[in-house]
């Protein structure tokens, strides 16, 4: 991973819930990300840009899970407000929104 500018603290935190089969990011404050879609484990990098959350290459574990909805994976963009990261994908399409924990 390369190295990205100090994100700011009020996108850094826990959003979503650790319930199994749930997504949650964990953002760093060191840029550091991780987390799960609710089946695969994710880590990757982030930065915030001009208010948006910008979300650097994030590996995956690639398991198969029956019934769970793996949305977060074709995550590209965020945007906090308050206490909601909404998240798009790569058009610019909200796909989900996770709640600060």
């Amino acid at each position: 991973m390369s190295a990205c500018a100090a994100p700011q603290a009020g996108a850094a935190g826990t959003w979503g819930t650790d319930a199994q089969g749930k997504p949650q990011l964990v953002l760093a404050d060191d840029g550091g990300l991780t987390g799960t879609d609710g089946c695969n484990r994710l880590v990757g990098s982030w930065e915030l840009k001009d208010g948006t959350v910008q979300f650097g290459q994030v590996a995956s574990t690639m398991m198969f899970c029956d019934g769970v909805d793996t949305w977060l994976s074709g995550l590209s963009t965020g945007r906090v407000d308050g206490s909601t990261l909404h998240i798009l994908d790569v058009d610019g399409h909200e796909i989900g929104t996770l709640a600060r924990s």
